[in-house]
């Protein structure tokens, strides 16, 4: 019997010498492919990007009942095209003068308005009346994935609750943003130049500046986030009076970036660097510092408004 020599079939049998030169090219344009997809999706998904921006909690734990001062239960409307509407909760902190300076406070990206009570102590502590609202997508507020315009749309809403309808004058009115609620204040603050001051805690100079610190976003092309929170980039256009406040062991968002919103900012501006202080607790850390920056900046700024 004849013995057939059968050869079993491979890779290098039916691929020609040419074929093999353009694998490394096919491997390159399956790399591009891949990263385009993803570009796309950091362009184009705006739930996509917000699911590594916030983190919002609808959780209240606490109500206004269990302090022993007086906070209200808020609800607002935020207008969204045609006549539809959703609704913002918050809370209102009253202060025990009636002239009280009030603050909006603009909270980070995670928690709710239960959670930023220990953050808005030293506010009510000085005398001022505090204005907390949640995003929405966050706490008892309307709304699900909450994103860079919408939570724009609800400061702004915020805003215009506060001088339209409880007729707070804006030359009593500060901004405070902190962390993520700082980025929300500058652009708020921009709009509106007519306030009496803005105050930002342990905010960042960009989505993109923070992506880089870490790694396992480096190679993404973060040019193409279609949220960008990008506070370096109007901070110059601020035209009022600001309070930078960061601590120097921020283990969240770099002391740099606090520095670098200072210089790039206009406006009459301070900063204000808390020794030891982490992403969450210059408050306790500055203590008496922290307290005086906030109490003189808000003196200063009252005293001369017109100097800006």
């Amino acid at each position: 019997m004849s013995s057939v020599n059968a050869q079993s079939p491979g890779l290098s049998a039916d691929l020609s010498p040419k074929a093999w030169l353009l694998l490394p090219l096919a491997f390159v344009a399956s790399l591009l492919l891949g990263y385009g997809v993803i570009g796309l999706l950091l362009w184009g998904c705006q739930d996509c990007v917000s699911y590594f921006i916030f983190d919002p909690d609808r959780t209240l734990y606490a109500k206004p009942a269990d302090f022993s001062f007086n906070v209200r239960d808020v609800g607002l409307p935020v207008r969204l095209s045609g006549d539809a509407r959703q609704s913002l909760h918050g809370w209102w902190v009253a202060a025990a003068a009636w002239d009280a300076k009030v603050v909006l406070y603009l909270h980070g990206n995670d928690g709710n308005v239960s959670t930023s009570m220990g953050e808005i102590a030293p506010l009510r502590e000085l005398g001022y009346a505090v204005f907390m609202p949640d995003y929405r997508g966050y706490g008892e507020s309307e709304g699900s994935s909450p994103s860079e315009k919408t939570v724009y749309e609800d400061a702004e809403a915020a805003w215009i609750y506060l001088v339209d309808q409880r007729g707070i004058r804006p030359a009593n009115l500060y901004v405070y943003g902190h962390s993520l609620g700082g980025a929300i204040a500058i652009e708020l603050a921009v709009h509106h130049p007519e306030a009496a001051g803005l105050i930002v805690e342990s905010s960042f100079t960009s989505i993109r500046d923070m992506a880089k610190l870490h790694k396992q976003y480096a190679l993404l092309p973060m040019q193409l986030l279609s949220q960008r929170f990008d506070s370096i980039q109007k901070v110059s256009r601020l035209r009022l009076p600001v309070l930078y406040i960061h601590g120097t062991a921020d283990e969240v968002v770099p002391y740099a970036m606090g520095e670098q919103l200072f210089k790039a900012s206009g406006g009459r501006k301070r900063f204000i660097a808390i020794g030891g202080g982490l992403h969450g607790n210059n408050a306790a850390v500055g203590g008496p510092l922290f307290r005086t920056a906030i109490r003189d900046f808000v003196e200063e700024s009252a005293a001369s408004p017109l100097t800006r």
